[in-house]
């Protein structure tokens, strides 16, 4: 029997998008209530996603669309991250970037130096999970990663979740990229704690105010776990129970979806 006693103490919630607030573009029913709730409460969320297929402000778009109001400063993904960690490390370099036109145009706003063409002096390669992927990107990669290149992914996801079941992510391209180069990526998004980090720096919450909420034990927990704050998984999206017992890492918490969470708040606070 889990305990939800320290679910008190939770000031702070990073909250996966698909499969734990909605499918493809079907919000859950429960959503608009529990984050309403979460404010009344005087506490804050974030959504905290590795898809890298939208910049924030296409994100702010597609919630608009599902009815739910939000800004900038609501998010936190691993495209922002990625790009956190470019500016960082690789400031000066010339990247070449696979992935949506809606990531490189995210990328070049932050002043990184992208280019989508194949050339001979390429520093570095960055992927991203690509709902526009050409046969003609993957063989550009497939020349630039066999250079000494730096090779950076945003995320590790094999599959993202739809309203039909799943299609390939990031983590799969890396899968093929590697079959053909020999060459894996750095990943920055989830399971790394780096989004997590950035997220509890810039508003200041601690790791025991802190509670990650996600449908996939690999990213979302994974993510918690080593950021050292609390993980909830929700049976809304990837992982089944099975996949649950098989697993070494466990949640904190384990709900059947998050509108659990929902009657959880009102119950303890």
């Amino acid at each position: 029997m889990q305990s939800f006693e320290q679910i008190k103490n939770i000031k702070f919630f990073l909250m996966d998008m698909d499969g734990t607030l909605y499918l493809g573009n079907n919000l859950f029913p429960f959503t608009k209530e529990l984050l309403k709730t979460i404010k009344e409460q005087g506490k804050k969320y974030l959504f905290m996603t590795n898809n890298s297929s939208r910049s924030v402000l296409d994100y702010v778009k597609k919630l608009e669309k599902l009815g739910i109001e939000a800004e900038y400063d609501d998010f936190i993904t691993s495209s922002q991250a990625t790009s956190y960690y470019l500016l960082m490390h690789h400031k000066d370099d010339k990247m070449y970037v696979q992935g949506t036109n809606s990531l490189k145009e995210e990328f070049k706003s932050a002043g990184l130096n992208v280019t989508d063409e194949y050339a001979e002096d390429i520093d570095t390669v960055v992927s991203g999970f690509d709902t526009e992927l050409t046969f003609k990107k993957l063989d550009d990669l497939s020349q630039i990663l066999l250079r000494d290149v730096n090779y950076i992914a945003t995320n590790p996801d094999l599959v993202c979740p739809t309203e039909y079941g799943y299609v390939p992510d990031c983590g799969s391209v890396a899968e093929m990229l590697f079959n053909a180069t020999k060459k894996r990526p750095l990943f920055i998004g989830k399971p790394s704690p780096l989004m997590p980090q950035l997220a509890m720096d810039k508003w200041g919450y601690s790791p025991e105010e802190t509670l990650v909420i996600g449908d996939r034990i690999y990213t979302d927990v994974k993510s918690a776990i080593n950021a050292g704050v609390y993980s909830m998984l929700v049976l809304s999206g990837e992982t089944t129970k099975e996949v649950l017992e098989a697993s070494e890492d466990k949640p904190t918490f384990v709900l059947d979806d998050a509108g659990e969470l929902l009657k959880i708040l009102k119950k303890v606070n």
